[in-house]
């Protein structure tokens, strides 16, 4: 079973990208210098917002999710695992990991990206505030 789902959010001045084990995406509009997982704000979905069906198929060991970030010409690919206990129960926010760590934040674990990884240039033009395409297409169980 696959399950897509997309999510518009843009960037903010104090963004910094720097955090080495997560990057988060949040719906909050305003963003403290001390946030350096976050990424993007504005988003248009929080975890609670995701379809029921994303939810169930994610909540699974088996799952791989694969995330697309596209921020004008610039796309990166992030590599995702998802757990069985992930919730998405939260309203704002969502946070990819490194580690297994999950909270109802947690969208996935095991992530091959951080925010110290992506690359310069898309942190840069989340900097100037871009807009940011997040395209999250989960492999659940069949």
């Amino acid at each position: 079973m696959s399950v897509t789902e997309i999510i518009h959010c843009h960037g903010h001045t104090n963004i910094r990208g720097l955090h080495k084990t997560t990057f988060e995406i949040t719906k909050e509009t305003e963003l403290s210098p001390k946030g350096d997982c976050i990424i993007a704000v504005g988003a248009d979905k929080g975890a609670a917002d995701l379809s029921p069906a994303f939810r169930q198929a994610i909540a699974d060991d088996s799952a791989v999710l694969h995330t697309t970030l596209t921020c004008g010409e610039i796309s990166v690919k992030i590599l995702s695992q998802g757990a069985s206990g992930i919730t998405l129960t939260h309203p704002a926010d969502l946070v990819w990991r490194r580690s297994s760590f999950v909270c109802p934040r947690t969208i996935a674990v095991y992530s091959d990206h951080t925010a110290s990884l992506l690359p310069r240039e898309l942190v840069a033009a989340l900097q100037r505030g871009a807009d940011l395409t997040v395209i999250l297409e989960v492999e659940g169980p069949q």
